[in-house]
Formats: C-alpha cells, sequence, structure tokens
C-alpha cells in the first residue's frame, strides 16, 4: 500500500482535475488503485475542489469589480467631455460610440438582475419544487 503522502498528492491533483491516466504517470501508481483512492476519498476530493472553485471565484468575482469600477470611471470620463462638445462635431459622433460600448460592457459586467422570494411568501397554488428562472 502506498505512504499517506502520495495518497494527499492523489487528492490534491484529482481535485484540481488531472485524470486518472495522469496521476497514475506522475505517482507511479495503478489505475485501479487509483479509482479506489477515488473512492475512498471522494469527500476530501470534492471538499479541495469546492475550496479551489470558491478560491477562483473570489478571485474572479473582484477582477470583475475592479473592470466594472474602471469602466464606469471611463464613462464618467466620457460622459463629461460629451457636455462640453458641439454635437456637429466628428469627434462628438466618436465619443457617443465609446460611451455607448463602455455601457454594453458594464451590462455584460453586471448582467441583468435575479430576483428570488422566500418561500413562506409565495401564495399557495403557485409554489413549485424545482428552479424557476424569471427573466424580466
Amino acid at each position: 500500500m502506498k505512504d499517506e503522502q502520495t495518497q494527499q498528492q492523489f487528492i490534491h491533483l484529482r481535485a484540481t482535475g488531472r485524470s486518472f491516466a495522469a496521476i497514475a504517470r506522475e505517482l507511479n501508481v495503478s489505475k485501479p488503485t487509483l479509482i479506489n483512492w477515488s473512492r475512498k476519498f471522494r469527500f476530501d476530493i470534492q471538499n479541495l475542489r469546492a475550496i479551489e472553485t470558491e478560491a477562483l471565484a473570489e478571485r474572479f468575482i473582484a477582477d470583475r469589480m475592479v473592470r466594472a469600477r474602471h469602466l464606469a470611471d471611463q464613462l464618467k470620463g466620457i460622459e463629461s467631455e460629451l457636455a462640453k462638445r458641439n454635437l456637429a462635431d466628428l469627434s462628438t459622433h466618436r465619443l457617443f460610440q465609446l460611451a455607448e460600448g463602455l455601457r454594453r460592457q458594464l451590462q455584460q459586467t453586471f448582467g441583468s438582475p435575479q430576483f428570488t422570494t422566500r418561500i413562506k411568501d409565495i401564495p399557495d397554488g403557485e409554489y413549485c419544487d424545482e428552479v424557476q428562472h424569471w427573466n424580466p
């Protein structure tokens, strides 16, 4: 039987999405053994995968917020400049295009709001156990 360190390496590699074949080559362990370990350590693998996913999500959300603030600042600057311009200027048209593009990027960054309702607030006969998505 392989040592605990090898098993911990397996848990880490499997949680990061590595295939059994790649792990077998790297750790020099047979696939049947890895499959057994996968069953034995499934909760450890799932928990580590959840931690990794959560960390990526936090980083993505933070990056998205920084990008949104930057886009909003750019849009504010362009709209401020537009307020000073004569709409007959050719460069004004370009500024309108930039402003519209930034608005679209902000909309894509934030998306459409999704609303939820507490179950106890749903009238009888309207509640459904299935997930319902509402897009305004």
